[in-house]
């Protein structure tokens, strides 16, 4: 897998906005949408990566796509220089993985 700078990730309420906050982020910055993550009721994740400076932009701008929604961020985080065991957890989250499994499902 690819290593980055950085990864950026943004946990709000509902698809809408973490649609929304994805969104702005990817438009914001020269970032890799990694992949999300439904963590408990109704709170989701999304997880991006790119240089450190794309990271903060788009984390910053997803943040302010949610809020002036009217929604509010559960958390927020920029990760510089992440140790390479966390891509065990990103390599979990990715979209390609996610969907493999819905296609498991489906079967």
């Amino acid at each position: 897998m690819k290593t980055f700078e950085a990864i950026g990730a943004i946990e709000t309420f509902g698809l809408v906005f973490v649609l929304e906050a994805c969104d702005a982020m990817c438009k914001a910055a020269d970032v890799e949408l990694v992949g999300y993550e439904n963590v408990a009721s109704g709170y989701i994740s999304v997880i991006v990566q790119g240089d450190i400076a794309a990271c903060q932009s788009a984390v910053e701008a997803g943040v302010k796509a949610v809020e002036s929604m009217g929604a509010e961020v559960y958390s927020s985080v920029v990760i510089a220089g992440p140790h390479l065991d966390l891509n065990k957890i990103i390599n979990r989250y990715q979209l390609n993985t996610l969907l493999s499994e819905e296609e498991g499902d489906a079967v």
